[in-house]
């Protein structure tokens, strides 16, 4: 049976959450872990491409998101000053451009680090994502941990 799109999108938005940073929290490298090299079998040459990747991108997403959070504080500067509705208007627009931009950078850099592995590795990456997130429950802005839905 192949894969279906949303199947593939399921499996970058995965790779979203394991390798770029987002919230402030640190990214965790997946492609470098002992257990997922074993578990994915991933050769060095494999590993050492995918860190090329995003280490390439990793500047650019950074910048990115200093443009958002700087779009967005502007955003709230403007909503804090009342401003008429066309400004909000531009600025909002400004905002989801910065954002659809990062989001843009973020995917094309996961389908770059996607085609690096071979159909099998791509089939075993979301079980062993779903055990490490299992595994590593993330706290919630509350301090309490979220737990992951099935």
């Amino acid at each position: 049976m192949r894969p279906s799109v949303a199947s593939h999108l399921v499996a970058a938005l995965l790779l979203v959450a394991l390798a770029a940073p987002s919230d402030g929290q640190s990214s965790f490298a997946w492609w470098k872990s002992d257990q997922f090299q074993k578990d994915l079998a991933l050769t060095s040459d494999q590993s050492a491409r995918i860190d090329a990747v995003f280490q390439a991108t990793l500047p650019k997403l950074r910048q990115g998101r200093e443009d958002l959070d700087h779009q967005e504080a502007e955003l709230s500067r403007l909503i804090e000053l009342n401003v008429d509705e066309p400004q909000i208007s531009r600025q909002v627009d400004r905002v989801e451009a910065t954002r659809a931009s990062l989001n843009r950078m973020r995917t094309l850099m996961l389908y770059h680090m996607r085609q690096v592995l071979t159909p099998e590795q791509r089939a075993r990456f979301t079980p062993l994502h779903d055990k490490w997130i299992k595994d590593h429950p993330r706290p919630r802005s509350d301090g309490r941990e979220t737990t992951q839905k099935k």
